[in-house]
């Protein structure tokens, strides 16, 4: 018989492990099946057409949901206007998009079915119906959130990680959201689509030496020492459109655009053997992504009768 003070123990555990899991819990696929069934097929719709029109859009949409998740959770916090909110930070500042999007889509939602689909969750699919729409994995999403009312644009500076992040940088601020290396390295990923400013990329083109010699010409030829900040150059050089496990054989090669994406393959470096799998075995990479995308929709996601269901996602109600 197990004695007085272990069962306290047990019942401790057990009581947190509820608490821990309860806002996951409330998250459910099928959230909108009664209340506004039209709502995934809207979005979907709405995506597929802004991603034909520009392939681009689909890597913004992703980096939108990643930008939300990682500062107070999903909570669409990022889509709020503001000089002190989100929108302003270093990270995203002249840099996120897709906000027209999104909007386009919340009108078109609100019209099948007023104050019931939340930004947060307009968010979460859009990113898997951009991923899906170049080719990447699919996966389901768990539904439910609610909006945030506040924006901070200090927690985004702090949270969100910068592309000059060292490997043990990038390690720490994915272990602060509770990913593993091994997550971090999948949704790293996500750069198998999308384009970045030569701003990010400048240092690396000029002064790193793990660089590909005629990529590394490449890059200067549009990113010049000084001035062109917002030339843009593809994350992934190999098919940039396309969703797939290239972005991996890149970096084995040198090609990696960001210093945060060469990072993950370097002399000795402890991620060398998981971008080997990735790069050699794309279903590998696919699963891990879209199971990575799943944990990272569940980030501190308000729900129940917390935030509020915004009417429009860049104000609160």
């Amino acid at each position: 018989m197990a004695s007085h003070s272990s069962t306290t123990s047990l019942l401790v555990f057990l009581l947190f492990s509820l608490v821990v899991g309860m806002a996951s819990a409330q998250l459910s696929s099928t959230f909108y099946a009664k209340s506004c069934p039209k709502a995934l097929s809207t979005i979907k719709a709405a995506v597929v057409s802004a991603v034909g029109k520009e392939a681009r859009m689909g890597a913004s949409l992703l980096r939108l949901h990643f930008h939300d998740c990682f500062v107070q959770g999903c909570d669409a916090s990022v889509l709020l206007d503001g000089s002190s909110g989100e929108k302003s930070a270093g990270p995203n500042a002249n840099s996120l998009r897709g906000f027209d999007v999104i909007d386009t889509i919340k009108t078109q939602v609100e019209s099948a079915c007023a104050g019931i689909v939340s930004c947060a969750d307009i968010l979460a699919v859009a990113a898997r119906d951009s991923v899906v729409a170049l080719g990447g994995p699919s996966w389901v999403v768990p539904l439910g959130r609610r909006d945030s009312t506040t924006s901070s644009q200090s927690a985004a500076n702090t949270d969100l990680p910068a592309p000059t992040l060292d490997l043990a940088g990038l390690i720490t601020a994915f272990s602060n959201k509770g990913f593993t290396t091994k997550e971090m390295v999948a949704l790293s990923g996500s750069h198998s689509i999308g384009q970045a400013r030569c701003i990010a990329f400048r240092a690396r083109a000029y002064n790193e030496t793990n660089i590909d010699a005629t990529y590394k010409t490449s890059l200067q030829s549009k990113c010049p020492s000084t001035g062109g900040d917002d030339n843009l150059s593809p994350l992934d050089v190999t098919t940039p459109n396309t969703f797939d496990n290239a972005y991996f054989t890149n970096l084995k090669n040198n090609k990696g655009l960001l210093h945060s994406d060469q990072q993950l393959f370097t002399t000795g470096g402890s991620t060398n053997a998981q971008v080997n799998t990735y790069s050699a075995n794309s279903a590998a990479f696919r699963t891990d992504f879209a199971n990575a995308m799943i944990k990272m929709g569940n980030l501190s996601p308000l729900t129940g009768t917390s935030g509020q269901i915004r009417k429009n996602c860049r104000t609160v109600n």
